[in-house]
């Protein structure tokens, strides 16, 4: 007998004999005992590496599903939850990072959204030496507002460990359009094209790509929010979304994306390849109504956080949605 057969056996004689038997159970532990009778279901085949769809961003062939990074950096958007970044550490130790990446590949999954410190590129350059890793890395970089300099010399330190392409963070780009220095935000994002490097452009806020077209910049990508806003806690106050709310209200940690519709209509005429990250809302939205909903309204790749235990399941639905040819009214642009 397995060691998870043994589990649910032992809780089905405790459930079923406690309380002078099930008629006692509460309502939540007859659900409980009801899910546990049942014979689980067997696994739905994956599918070998490469039947996850793909697209390209400059030279990059891109999978439409990307790993994103924040989770194996603990970093944990938790509404108030304080414990859940301090979990996330100690969860992901460095063998479970590699673990994750690993399923990730086997999965399908070629490229990860990461950050840059040392920590990433210790675990980058361990999996690729140490344990034959093929991920792809584009690293997310913080360019400072009046140091180019040192932006420059970070893009290069991401680019030496094996970097295939940078974006600038959406909270910097934020604040840049935000406080009028659209100009600042061009230069640099030029550093990252002068590295040789595929380059994005991060936004929270619609008003950055906005403000870029109309620039005439020409990122590779735009690395843009989207979530659809039917969820509970999206905006249970009913309040009036300003431009740059996300930014600057805490009590909004699940809402990133104040304009989804907005967002929609604005980049079904924008030709530039779009990454949709945040389509999650934090967890607050299941994978496969998040997915479809990005999908079907334009975005040409998502990047999201998984655990280990979710990456299979998040790559079988993306590769049914994506195979089932979702309805989009904006053309795929990579």
């Amino acid at each position: 007998m397995s060691s998870q057969l043994g589990r649910r056996e032992f809780l089905k004689k405790s459930l079923a004999g406690s309380a002078a038997g099930a008629v006692a159970l509460s309502l939540e532990e007859q659900t409980l005992l009801a899910q546990l009778r049942k014979k689980p279901a067997a696994p739905e085949p994956v599918g070998s590496a490469g039947d996850l769809p793909a697209g390209k961003i400059g030279n990059l062939k891109v999978t439409r599903l990307i790993v994103g990074g924040n989770l194996t950096s603990g970093n944990a958007h938790s509404r108030d939850l304080v414990y859940v970044s301090s979990l996330l550490r100690q969860y992901f130790t460095d063998e479970k990072v590699f673990e994750t990446w690993e399923l990730c590949e086997d999965c399908g999954i070629n490229t990860a959204i990461l950050r840059l410190d040392d920590h990433v590129i210790g675990l980058l350059s361990r999996y690729w030496n140490e344990r034959g890793g093929k991920l792809q890395w584009i690293v997310q970089i913080k360019p400072g507002k009046r140091d180019l300099e040192a932006f420059r010399t970070d893009i290069r330190k991401a680019v030496d460990n094996g970097a295939v392409g940078a974006y600038i963070q959406g909270n910097v780009s934020d604040d840049f359009v935000e406080n009028g220095q659209v100009n600042l935000l061009g230069e640099a994002f030029q550093c990252i094209k002068d590295a040789g490097v595929v380059g994005g452009i991060g936004a929270h806020d619609l008003q950055v790509p906005i403000a870029c077209e109309k620039a005439g910049l020409k990122p590779d990508f735009y690395m843009k929010t989207l979530h659809r806003p039917n969820y509970w806690s999206f905006n249970p106050r009913g309040e009036t979304w300003e431009p740059f709310h996300v930014g600057g209200q805490k009590d909004t940690e699940n809402v990133w994306c104040t304009q989804p519709q907005e967002t929609v209509e604005f980049m079904k005429g924008v030709a530039t390849p779009w990454i949709a990250f945040k389509v999650l809302a934090a967890g607050a939205i299941p994978p496969q109504t998040a997915f479809q909903y990005a999908y079907q309204n334009g975005a040409d790749f998502i990047c999201a956080g998984m655990f280990d235990f979710q990456v299979r399941e998040d790559v079988i639905i993306a590769r049914k949605i994506l195979n089932a040819g979702p309805t989009r009214q904006r053309p795929w642009r990579a």
